[in-house]
């Protein structure tokens, strides 16, 4: 049999079992409304485009808030409004704690056994205990305080020092982000010296991450018609594999560093927890992390940690380049609540409302991921007046709330005050509790590093804002500046923020600090 003969063949098998599988589960509940379903593909095809929420945002503007696909053999439902989110996230939550299969998170999270993927149970809430005792619990941000405050003036140092030469942004804030990760979980840096320069390893953690989010945004196919898996039509677990074993070969690299000061007892960091409770013999078989869960975890957190956060600072960054009069008013702050005299440091963030307001519109606007981690239903339920059938995978167009036009005024617009007092949403809080802002999700399965990130993003801002007058590079106009997204599983630029940054400090703020 020729291999053209044998996928015909599967895909006869493959549609005699569709009409079996919807003639058997043929449903008199009223599912919520959604485009017609082609046979095999479901509604695959109306997936078209290249960037995943926008297409799911314009399919809410004609079906509504709460829309129903048919992806292949999966039922997925898509919530585009706070209302329906909180039903999903909040009423629901319990029913919705576990992920879906697939591709990415068996070939690049270690088959489920990181912390974004694992099922709800006792591995994800001791890999959940662990990061919150040693990295986000109160008391550790307050401990590694002055660590992102020495990593943020090192990056500003470094920028400082770039003379006339033009800085792709991103480089040095995901260097930065990787570098405060590192000395938190491993009481090291891992890129570069405390100069701030360039460091080909960090560009090629960059590149790793940045793959991973291409790849895992993709919709794979044989995750929804899970007869053409094997064939991997898009090449896109082929990828996969060969980005998993590049990533994993950083991490051995630096578990193997790290086994040696684990086993001197020097630090009690979260890595060396991690090894020590994997070699401790009184503790239960069932609650002791393997080395490829640690590897998993810690994949999570490095690709977490630095991304998202270097991608919120570099959108809200080239918004108020583009809108010159916000970073003027921004800087005004600065100057009056801090002085010119030393850099921003945590302790003044929470007098400092209009940054606290543009970090707020950044997290709307550009929320690092557009469309929530996918959860699926564990029972079957109601939303909205909607059957919901069990096995369903939950997506949450996070970036079509942000821009819904019955919750925001001219939500297309980068405007801050509108969470100032007298702005339409003062009262408005990055913490899941309104629904109308969710850059991290909701419920159980909430992003764990929320609280290091409610910090570090307005740390990063507020640096940027007071240390820096920015230009853009080969002589763009700020009004020019395109703003368009690329593909991925989370929001960045289409093209990289390529500036050159002006001290607007005497020269010993960037010598004497870090």
């Amino acid at each position: 049999m020729t291999i053209l003969s044998f996928i015909i063949y599967t895909c006869i098998i493959a549609l005699v079992l569709y009409v079996l599988v919807n003639l058997l589960a043929h449903n008199p509940n009223r599912l919520p409304p959604g485009p017609t379903p082609w046979p095999i593909v479901g509604n695959l095809p109306h997936l078209k485009g290249t960037i995943p929420h926008h297409t799911l945002a314009a399919l809410a503007t004609k079906y509504g808030p709460l829309v129903h696909l048919r992806l292949g053999f999966v039922d997925v439902v898509v919530a585009s409004s706070p209302s329906v989110a909180a039903q999903f996230l909040k009423v629901h939550d319990s029913k919705f704690a576990n992920r879906p299969p697939t591709a990415g998170a068996k070939h690049i999270a270690y088959n489920y056994q990181d912390m974004v993927f694992a099922p709800y149970g006792p591995q994800w809430i001791m890999f959940r205990k662990i990061c919150n005792d040693h990295l986000f619990s109160y008391k550790a941000l307050d401990d590694f305080r002055h660590v992102r405050q020495e990593e943020v003036a090192i990056l500003a140092r470094g920028l400082a020092g770039a003379g006339p030469s033009k800085v792709e942004l991103g480089q040095p804030l995901n260097m930065c982000n990787a570098n405060t990760l590192a000395r938190m979980m491993l009481h090291k840096r891992v890129f570069g010296d405390e100069s701030g320069g360039d460091d080909p390893k960090a560009n090629e953690l960059r590149e790793m991450v940045s793959e991973v989010m291409f790849l895992a945004g993709h919709f794979t196919i044989g995750d929804y018609i899970p007869l053409l898996d094997w064939l991997d039509l898009q090449g896109i677990v082929k990828k996969m594999k060969k980005l998993h074993a590049r990533f994993d070969k950083f991490l051995d690299i630096i578990l193997d560093e790290h086994k040696v000061i684990a086993s001197s007892g020097r630090y009690t960091d979260m890595l060396s927890t991690l090894i020590s409770l994997k070699d401790d013999t009184s503790v239960d078989h069932q609650r002791k992390p393997s080395y490829i869960e640690i590897k998993a975890l810690l994949l999570n957190l490095f690709i977490a940690g630095t991304d998202t956060t270097s991608n919120t600072v570099e959108w809200a960054i080239a918004e108020l380049i583009r809108q010159p009069d916000l970073l003027k008013r921004a800087q005004e702050e600065m100057d009056s609540v801090v002085g010119q005299d030393r850099l921003v440091t945590e302790m003044d963030l929470r007098q400092l409302t209009f940054l606290q307001a543009v970090v707020k519109e950044a997290y709307r606007l550009h929320p690092s991921t557009p469309l929530s981690v996918p959860r699926m239903a564990s029972e079957s339920c109601e939303v909205d007046g909607y059957y919901i059938p069990r096995g369903s995978t939950l997506l949450v167009n996070i970036w079509a709330i942000g821009r819904h036009p019955g919750v925001w005024t001219d939500p297309h617009e980068f405007r801050p005050t509108r969470f100032l007092p007298g702005g339409e949403k003062p009262g408005t809080v990055v913490k899941a509790n309104d629904f109308e802002v969710l850059p991290f999700g909701a419920g159980r399965r909430i992003c764990a590093g929320m609280s290091l990130a409610l910090r570090m993003v307005p740390l990063l801002i507020g640096t940027l804002v007071q240390a820096f007058d920015w230009e853009l590079a080969d002589g763009i106009k700020p009004n020019k500046l395109s703003m368009d997204e690329a593909f991925g599983l989370s929001v960045q630029r289409a093209e990289p923020l390529m500036v050159h940054p002006r001290p607007r400090l005497p020269p010993h703020v960037y010598k004497n600090n870090g």
